[in-house]
């Protein structure tokens, strides 16, 4: 694993987002865990509000297309986030988040600053206060067919990792179960799912995690 050397620059980057032309067509799929339940009662919710849910990872694989002209297909990009408060939540405000990009270390120079560009417009504020970016090899499988997603697999080095399934009906506490919170990146198509593995060994956000069988993923796909 190897840290990127112009993460100062990254600052650069996101003001110039959107100046040096359009993004091209790039669709491919998303995963993403919370330290908070997405899937949930209200009761469960309004439990964990202030008190969870304040970290994410999100994770994208490129299956098809560019990002201003630059190759992205078959490369990932994974963020691991700390934020202020829970994320999601209408009353408190979880800005500024820390976060830690991690790039694919098959991308070469161009295609690792398109993969940060690409992330920043997927993520939006949550990427303001990048602490950290390294390079790693990414690992990202899905099980599944029309939309529906039975297992999911994020590992990315040796800092974080995901690991998911479908809910079933056991996952079921409070009988009234239902989508609360969104997605932090825009899905063209999403599902809640439980996270068997929700992982992060870093240091450079202040906090590390290991978190099994939480119901708080979602997998799906994305298009711009």
């Amino acid at each position: 694993m190897r840290r990127i050397m112009f993460v100062g620059a990254l600052a650069l980057v996101v003001l110039t987002l959107g100046s040096t032309g359009k993004a091209q067509s790039i669709s491919g799929d998303y995963i993403e865990t919370r330290s908070a339940d997405v899937w949930t009662g209200s009761c469960v919710a309004n439990g964990e509000m202030n008190l969870a849910g304040d970290q994410a990872i999100l994770a994208w694989r490129v299956n098809k297309g560019e990002w201003k002209g630059i190759s992205l297909e078959g490369l990932s990009v994974v963020v691991v986030v700390k934020a202020n408060a829970t994320l999601g939540d209408r009353y408190n405000n979880p800005y500024p988040a820390k976060s830690v990009v991690i790039v694919d270390e098959r991308a070469c120079p161009e295609q690792q600053k398109a993969l940060l560009e690409f992330a920043q417009s997927m993520a939006g504020e949550l990427l303001n206060n990048v602490v950290r970016v390294d390079l790693a090899p990414i690992k990202m499988e899905v099980t599944g067919h029309d939309g529906h997603y039975s297992k999911t697999l994020v590992q990315a080095g040796k800092l974080a990792g995901i690991q998911t399934r479908a809910i079933g009906s056991k996952d079921h506490m409070c009988g009234n179960e239902d989508v609360y919170y969104q997605p932090l990146a825009e899905m063209t198509h999403s599902m809640p799912a439980v996270a068997e593995l929700d992982q992060y060994q870093g240091s450079d956000l202040g906090v590390s995690w290991t978190v099994h069988g939480k119901r708080s993923a979602f997998v799906g796909s994305f298009a711009r």
